[in-house]
């Protein structure tokens, strides 16, 4: 495992700065983990284990206003799902309220703190810009004493939600925004899901987040790239709190992957507004809903590996984590299965003709044995896999001309039956030996199902969730949300009891899909997700 924090680390064990290493993995309880939440995983994790150290799983559930309850095992699944335990039992950062009080007590004591009233409004305007310095608050100035007494009527609930706020005393005309004054402590009148009605004053992310880690004993504080700036603030509260812990912060890049957003905030906007159904739809990249879609936990491990850890900024082709999942997918069973089905009828054979053909589970492991599939009179094929006029570098089935289908026959297509509105519905055909392959040049292969022997089936095909490659967070998200990119096809599969129990299958020439015993039962019909396609796909 190399990278430019591996390599920090192990010149702090060369230069004996610390002994043991202690990483932790600190999710706010606010929603279910995604694709970015894997990379820092995978990054505490391996690098505790990679340098015999500790990995700790803390959950920074300091707003009241989230239910952490209701992702706390969420999290924990996701987390054991991916191969990953935490050392010792979780925590919680909600378990040092009582030291956080006492080090914001510490800080008014050192003059360094103080109680504001100014509306949220007003101290966002009082901030400045990164152009214009800061205005300082009209009590920042207030004694020692009487930030102590307002503190406590604060925890007290003598003070009204949004009236006061603890902020600390840094630079009001810093470059830096994170430093000017930044709020430390605010009231909720809201019942915490944990210390339930002990409280009514809450520290913020920036304030508890350092205290943890250093209460914690860890080392190397990780996080991506837009905690830079914090990092400043980070150090400030920990060398004015004269914590011996002192833990240090390293950023890394975030994650941008194409047509996909991982903000849980926006998450939350397009679960309500009904564009997708839960945080386990398999359009989006929450954890949870890749492997809802099918992916393997060791195809995000991979994926995790492949894209590395660096501090530049990332924008990933979906197309990464797509060929990771390919990877890891070859081993699957073959089967074949038709999604937008046509009628072919072979007038060359018998009515009540049947072949039994034995064909192996995947061409290139033996051992995985063979099934058996029945070629009949009536079969199906993809309608893709047919056209009435040549086409440029079109091997498929075309009127007048010859194709092969899979394990079977060479098939001539020589009338087409259409309805009332000139669909085509039945493809009249004549069959030849398979020794007659070799005189025909460039003949393409299809594959196929026999209607007799075929079983429905109903496809769920993901496409895109978004029409631009990287959504704008500032734009309005639902008008950038792409039309129709969950499909449902109703058609049809050859597959036995006994291969459906292995799950994911390929689909040849079509792709890799998982079938969803849940949906099974409850449209009472065999429903398959698909995972991802193949590098040549049919359509």
């Amino acid at each position: 495992m190399k990278n430019f924090i591996t390599k920090i680390i192990k010149k702090d064990l060369l230069n004996k700065k610390i002994h043991k290493i202690k990483t932790r993995f600190p999710p706010e309880p606010n929603g279910y983990l995604h694709i970015g939440h894997a990379i820092s995983i995978f990054l505490n994790f391996e690098i505790a284990k990679y340098f015999k150290g500790e990995c700790y799983l803390r959950f920074d559930d300091t707003n009241p206003n989230v239910n952490g309850k209701k992702y706390i095992n969420s999290i924990k699944k996701d987390i054991n799902w991916l191969g990953f335990t935490w050392d010792d039992k979780e925590k919680y950062a909600s378990d040092y309220f009582d030291i956080f009080y006492y080090y914001a007590v510490k800080l008014i004591k050192k003059n360094l703190a103080y109680v504001d009233e100014l509306s949220k409004e007003e101290i966002k305007k009082f901030r400045g810009t990164i152009k214009e310095k800061g205005i300082a608050s009209p009590y920042r100035n207030r004694s020692v004493k009487k930030n102590l007494q307002m503190f406590e009527k604060m925890k007290m609930g003598e003070i009204q939600e949004g009236k006061a706020c603890l902020r600390a005393k840094i630079n009001m005309h810093s470059p830096s925004l994170v430093l000017r004054d930044p709020v430390l402590y605010r009231i909720r009148f809201k019942e915490h899901y944990k210390t339930k009605k002990d409280w009514i004053i809450y520290p913020t992310y920036d304030f508890s987040h350092c205290i943890s880690d250093a209460i914690e004993g860890i080392t190397h504080s990780l996080c991506t790239i837009e905690f830079q700036e914090n990092r400043y603030l980070y150090n400030w509260i920990l060398k004015n709190l004269e914590i011996q812990n002192f833990s240090k912060q390293y950023e890394f890049s975030r994650l941008n992957i194409e047509y996909n957003v991982t903000s849980k905030r926006f998450i939350k906007k397009l679960i309500k507004n009904k564009i997708i159904q839960n945080w386990k739809d398999p359009r989006i990249l929450t954890i949870s809903s890749l492997k809802n879609r099918g992916y393997t936990s060791d195809t995000i491990i991979e994926f995790c590996k492949k894209i590395g850890i660096t501090k530049k900024e990332k924008n990933i082709s979906i197309s990464v984590l797509q060929n990771c999942a390919r990877k890891k997918l070859e081993n699957c069973f073959r089967v074949m299965a038709i999604i937008n089905p046509i009628k072919v009828v072979i007038e060359s054979i018998p009515d009540n003709f049947v072949k039994v053909i034995e064909v192996y589970n995947h061409p290139k492991k033996k051992d995985f044995g063979k099934r058996k599939i029945i070629f009949t009179k009536e079969i199906y094929i993809e309608k893709s896999d047919f056209s009435t006029i040549e086409k440029k570098n079109y091997k498929r089935l075309v009127l007048g001309k010859k194709v092969k289908l899979r394990y079977s026959y060479i098939i001539k297509a020589k009338k087409i039956i259409q309805d009332k509105f000139g669909n085509i519905v039945t493809i009249l055909c004549k069959h030849y030996e398979n020794k007659s392959l070799k005189s025909i040049k460039n003949i393409g292969i299809i594959h196929w199902i026999s209607k007799k022997y075929a079983k429905k089936a109903i496809f769920y095909i993901y496409k895109n969730l978004f029409n631009k490659k990287f959504p704008e967070y500032k734009e309005n998200l639902c008008s950038q949300i792409k039309k129709n990119s969950l499909v449902k096809k109703l058609g049809f599969i050859d597959i036995s009891s006994k291969i459906l129990r292995k799950k994911r299958f390929q689909f040849e020439r079509i792709g890799y899909f998982i079938f969803d015993k849940s949906l099974s039962k409850i449209n009472k019909t065999l429903v398959f997700r698909k995972i991802v396609g193949i590098k040549k796909k049919i359509f």
